[in-house]
């Protein structure tokens, strides 16, 4: 029989693990190289297979799980019903157990539909058994003892399928068991009325699998519009984008739809806006933003960086329409908290002002180096970008150029002057420009004086820091609350101050200023230092150039003469003049300039205009002065290329001044006598001769070249000049500048000499012609010289030929004794008969005829004897036994001055007496 020993069967599923991992990889394959739309209905198709499949398996194990339940349910049921039959345990310990308990059995077997049903004793004896009746009394298989406590229902494998068998025990009324009641029921005649089911199962699929597979389809052609054809890696970075901006971007964003209403924020516009959490498909109007931030998103148009308040907050917003890429009717926005952000811009901002401000000091202060022009250009510059009002004070000492004094500005000290002053209006209540100041002490400039660093005064009303009670109202007064005074400090030496005020509206002065101030100042200080600097150095210059330069002009009777000479504001230059009184009542002029600037340009006029005026000892014409002036100065080139070649001890390099390139000179000789004048020149500009008539010109006067170039010879000019004719000598620093070329310069000139009358003096020329073409601030020296020549009286002078015969010598003598007497000069007659006997024997026996003598009176007597010879006398000292030699000396013992000088056609031995005797005269001779 079977019973609850029936032997399990099974078998292996097909479709390991191996074969479901080697489809998907291929399907995995296929799908990278398709479209989301593409994968999309691959992918619906597959979950459609397997959907209909599932379902299909799914309707199998159903029906062989029903059918497993429902034997079980069965055969519990019939077996705890027949154990509880009435009677079934007294017919179990009855003798006649058989007969009664098979038939019940076989009923309980068909009435119920089960394989079989099986009666036995708790002995394990069988007492009914309905499909192999031959096992009645015999022992069944396997274990039941766990039945005796319960109902135990198992399912067996046989060869012919599962069995479910349950086994039930019988009791009697006093709860003992009488014996087991076993029902089994096969699987296999559940399942078959499925199977029988299949066909309509697999129709309902394939219908299923046709409809999903026709949606698929659609669903794939939705998506490749929708999706424009990208991939899934397209569409998951899309997606990470779209993450990001939500949750991870620190910007927020804001789509508005073309209806006003909010399509999407995301997290930091959430939080900069205070938005609600479900604030998608609400109006923007309504959301209790600012309104014009509001009406901005609502209107949809564009903006950049437009600021807008949200409570605490300064939000920048930018704003663009999505319809022309690609979305629909509407606005994206996106948001920046932008309040510390303004307020760093407004750190850098003022950081990069006052950066500005100090590369401006830099730049705009120092560029004229004076001193006090400098002093303003850096209160120009600071007012108002630094402070309302400025005002500078500097040591007396540092005005001149020299370094100030120990002590400057304090009390009963040296006094420090202000220089400059400025502010934003011009009614200041400060002491004006060129006051004298002495901070008192306990004041922010005498603390600043003290200790060399900038003293803050963050509120004026609380500190009363003034000079007096009087400044101190009269500044509280106008609305100055604060200020900072700093020390101008440079290279150690502390000049002055610069005090900074602040006043009305303007913010107080606070810590942070004063290292600003500091720095401002300390900038200023480096350029007013350099402005004192060259202060002094152009005040030595200039010192040594006026030393070099005539301090007055001779006492002469010639010409009238008149001169202005004007330093160049920066930088003196080598420009000299010279009136230089010559024998015979000739009068030379000189103007020269030296190329160049400074020390050296001022050393090397020196160098020139004592050669010139050495070279006018010798009455050199004018062509040979400038021949040996030119050599002179083609060796000081020489010499100061030599000297930059090789290092002067105790001098840096770079410390040594340019070698002198050159210089050029104008030279005319007067002489008053004749009216001659003759002239030459060294690449000078023409003099101007202003006539009798008022006419001007320019002479007609080869130019030559600069002094120094050598190798071309000088020409000379010879012109006679009317009595009261001006002839006008200066140097191109009055005709030329960058304004103005030489040309330009040159018709200034004229015009303006043609303007002025004729008969104005030479110091009215003068006058006029610098009012005229002197510019406020020259850049080069400018030197004037206005001469108006004289002629001498004919009753001046005296003139005899002397015949080549000794005894002309007396009859000569008589008649310059004659005329002498004639002159009222009766005292000069004893020695100037004594200079022109020598003189006349001199010529008559050395020199050549035509011999003559000229008598000339004018502020002195001058004795002239002109021979054709070349030959110089030569001035002798005779011995004790000589009987000649001491003519020459006489002469020179009689005479105040005596010379030769040489003539195209001879030579001219002059003396020269005053026109008073001095007493003792021969006796100092004799002793």
């Amino acid at each position: 029989m079977r019973g609850v020993d029936s032997h399990a069967h099974g078998g292996a599923e097909p479709g390991g693990p191996g074969e479901h991992r080697s489809a998907r990889g291929r399907l995995r394959s296929r799908l990278r190289v398709r479209s989301v739309a593409g994968q999309v209905s691959l992918w619906l198709l597959v979950v459609v297979v397997l959907l209909v499949g599932a379902a299909l398996t799914a309707l199998v194990l159903q029906a062989h799980n029903y059918a497993a339940s429902d034997a079980e349910h069965r055969t519990h049921s019939a077996a705890v019903t027949l154990s509880r039959y009435p009677g079934l345990a007294a017919v179990m310990d009855s003798t006649n157990r058989t007969a009664v308990l098979q038939p019940l059995a076989v009923d309980v077997q068909k009435s119920g539909g089960f394989d079989f049903v099986v009666i036995f004793g708790t002995d394990g004896i069988r007492y009914a058994i309905t499909d192999h009746p031959e096992l009645i009394g015999q022992h069944v298989y396997g274990s039941y003892q766990e039945a005796l406590k319960g109902p135990v229902t198992m399912t067996e494998s046989t060869p012919l399928g599962h069995d479910v068998v349950t086994v039930a025990p019988v009791t009697r009324p006093d709860g003992s068991v009488a014996g087991l009641v076993t029902v089994g029921f096969s699987v296999e005649t559940t399942t078959g009325a499925v199977s029988r089911q299949l066909p309509v199962l697999l129709g309902g699929a394939v219908a299923a699998f046709a409809v999903g597979a026709g949606g698929a389809v659609l669903v794939r052609r939705r998506l490749r519009r929708q999706t424009h054809g990208l991939g899934p890696a397209e569409m998951t970075r899309m997606y990470e984008h779209h993450d990001a901006v939500l949750h991870a971007v620190r910007e927020g964003v804001l789509i508005v739809g073309g209806d006003g209403q909010v399509v999407l924020a995301n997290d930091e516009a959430r939080r900069l806006l205070e938005l609600a959490p479900e604030v998608e498909g609400r109006p923007v109007t309504e959301l209790g933003l600012d309104p014009g931030l509001a009406e901005l998103l609502a209107s949809g148009r564009a903006a950049t960086d437009e600021v807008y308040p949200a409570e605490e907050r300064l939000l920048a917003v930018n704003n663009r329409p999505t319809a022309p890429f690609g979305g629909g009717a509407g606005s994206v926005a996106t948001i920046r908290d932008t309040t510390e952000l303004r307020a760093l811009a407004g750190q850098a901002e003022a950081a990069r002002a006052r950066l500005k401000l100090l590369y401006d000091v830099g730049l705009r202060v120092g560029t004229t180096l004076d001193v006090e022009r400098t002093a303003q250009e850096l209160v120009d510059v600071v007012v108002p970008r630094f402070a309302d009002f400025a005002t500078v004070e500097l040591a007396e000492a540092v005005l001149r150029g020299d370094e100030p004094l120990p002590g400057t500005g304090v009390a009963g000290g040296p006094r420090i002057r202000r220089v400059a002053a400025g502010g934003i209006r011009d009614d200041r209540p400060f002491s004006p420009v060129g006051s004298q100041i002495t901070p008192l002490p306990g004041t922010p400039e005498a603390i600043a004086l003290g200790s060399g660093r900038a003293a803050l005064v963050a509120d004026l009303r609380q500190a009363h820091a003034s000079r007096d009670p009087q400044a101190a109202d009269r500044i509280l007064a106008y609305g100055v609350h604060s200020l900072v005074s700093a020390p101008l400090k440079a290279r150690g030496l502390t000049l002055g101050t610069v005090t900074f005020w602040r006043a009305g509206q303007s913010a107080p002065f606070g810590e942070e200023d004063v290292s600003f101030a500091e720095e401002l100042v300390a900038r200023g200080a480096a350029c007013v230092d350099n402005a004192r600097r060259y202060t002094r150095e152009h005040r030595m210059a200039e010192a040594l150039q006026r030393s070099l330069l005539p301090r007055g002009l001779p006492e002469q009777n010639a010409m009238e003469v008149a001169y202005r000479y004007l330093p160049a504001q920066r930088g003196v230059g080598g420009d000299w003049f010279d009136v230089v009184p010559l024998p015979g009542f000739r009068v030379a002029l000189v103007v020269g300039d030296v190329v160049g600037h400074g020390l050296h340009a001022a050393a090397t006029m020196g160098r020139l205009r004592t050669a010139v005026l050495n070279f006018a000892a010798l009455d050199l014409p004018p062509d040979e002065l400038l021949a040996r002036l030119d050599e002179l100065v083609a060796r000081l080139d020489q010499g100061e290329a030599g000297a930059e070649e090789g290092e002067i001890e105790g001098q840096g390099e770079g410390e040594g001044e340019r070698a002198v390139t050159g210089a050029t000179c104008l030279y005319a000789i007067y002489d008053p006598v004749s009216g001659h004048c003759t002239m030459a020149r060294a690449g000078h500009p023409p003099p101007a001769l202003v006539r009798t008539d008022g006419s001007v010109e320019y002479v007609d006067l080869p130019a030559g070249p600069p002094l120094g170039v050598g190798g071309l010879p000088f020409e000379s000019t010879e012109l006679r000049l009317a009595p009261g004719s001006a002839l006008v000598l200066y140097t191109d620093g009055l005709v030329e500048s960058r304004e103005r070329d030489l040309e330009n310069g040159l018709a200034a000139l004229r015009a303006c000499l043609a303007d002025a009358h004729a008969d104005r003096s030479p110091e009215e020329f003068c006058r006029a012609v610098f009012d005229a073409l002197v510019p406020s601030r020259p850049s080069d020296d400018i030197a004037l010289l206005v001469a108006r020549t004289r002629l001498f009286e004919p009753d001046w002078v005296a003139t005899w030929d002397v015949p080549d015969d000794f005894a002309a010598v007396s009859r000569i003598r008589n008649a310059c004794s004659d005329q002498l007497t004639a002159w009222g000069l009766e005292e000069l007659t004893f020695t100037a008969e004594l200079i022109l006997s020598e003189l006349i024997t001199n010529a008559l026996r050395y020199g050549a005829q035509p011999v003559r003598v000229r008598m000339l009176r004018d502020t002195s007597l001058v004795c002239e004897v002109s021979d054709a010879s070349s030959t110089a006398p030569h001035l002798r000292y005779a011995a004790t036994m000589d009987e000649g030699g001491r003519g020459l000396f006489l002469v020179a013992q009689l005479a105040e001055r005596w010379g030769t000088r040489y003539t195209a056609r001879g030579k001219i031995i002059w003396s020269e007496q005053p026109l008073t005797t001095p007493e003792f005269q021969f006796e100092e001779m004799l002793l």
